[in-house]
């Protein structure tokens, strides 16, 4: 199977690199592949997490944020305290419809877009720990990339520019995640290729999605703060990275 041009061909002029040439000849070694699957359940649980904390913060009441934080604790268990049976996550849903906080002019719009993109992260999660489990692939503690760490660490501390960047910043996350996805999904087994390419539309949404939200929130031009995360995006990910992760740099 291959990738669908017309599908990458936004993401690839959003992103101001390409993934090095470098990264794709060490994420196709099959000796590198449980490394990589095991750094991709964590991001899928990342992301769900990202979108979890922004609706929390800024569009729902306290009743909703802890249905919220229900939805996600059996896969937080899962992962960072060895506890549950992951077959049970796949019956896992939110418990209560969600509640707009009042007086939020973009907060409906951020719970719809957030509570699915949420929803497909978890079942990517649930699918990366499917084929793990089907590989006999355990996992130990697993430490963040700079990746995420470099970029949020120049979001604005001041509102609504702090929430208008985290949502450039998610917007290029999803995006090289799918372009990775796309790069490497034609030097994998059948049954990584198929489900990297899967995977495809989804994150390109989810981009398109952080990216409108940020545009609405501002309600001005911010194509010079996406330009400025775009640039040090694209540096992150051609500089030399020691730590080989989905979204690492390029490798020494």
């Amino acid at each position: 199977m291959q990738a669908d041009d017309q599908l990458l061909a936004p993401i690839k002029q959003f992103l101001h690199v390409e993934t090095p040439q470098a990264w794709v000849d060490k994420a196709k070694l099959v000796e590198n592949q449980s490394a990589l699957l095991v750094d991709h359940m964590i991001c899928e649980l990342k992301a769900a997490q990202t979108a979890m904390l922004l609706v929390r913060r800024y569009a729902v009441d306290k009743q909703s944020g802890d249905a919220l934080m229900a939805w996600l604790t059996p896969y937080n268990d899962f992962v960072y305290r060895k506890q549950g049976d992951w077959k049970t996550l796949a019956r896992n849903s939110l418990s209560k419809k969600i509640v707009v906080k009042e007086n939020t002019a973009y907060g409906q719009n951020l719970i719809d877009k957030m509570v699915l993109l949420i929803k497909e992260e978890l079942h990517h999660f649930y699918q990366v720990v499917e084929i793990m489990q089907a590989r006999d692939i355990t996992f130990d503690f697993v430490g963040s990339s700079r990746y995420a760490r470099e970029l949020l660490k120049h979001v604005t501390t001041h509102e609504p520019d702090t929430l208008i960047d985290k949502l450039i910043c998610s917007a290029y996350i999803e995006a090289r995640s799918c372009e990775r996805f796309a790069k490497i999904a034609p030097h994998l087994d059948p049954v990584l290729n198929k489900f990297y390419l899967s995977l495809l539309r989804s994150e390109a949404r989810h981009y398109q999605d952080y990216l409108s939200l940020a545009e609405q929130i501002a309600g001005k031009d911010i194509s010079e703060r996406i330009q400025f995360f775009g640039k040090l995006e694209g540096e992150l990910i051609s500089s030399y990275d020691d730590d080989f992760k989905f979204h690492s740099g390029c490798p020494i």
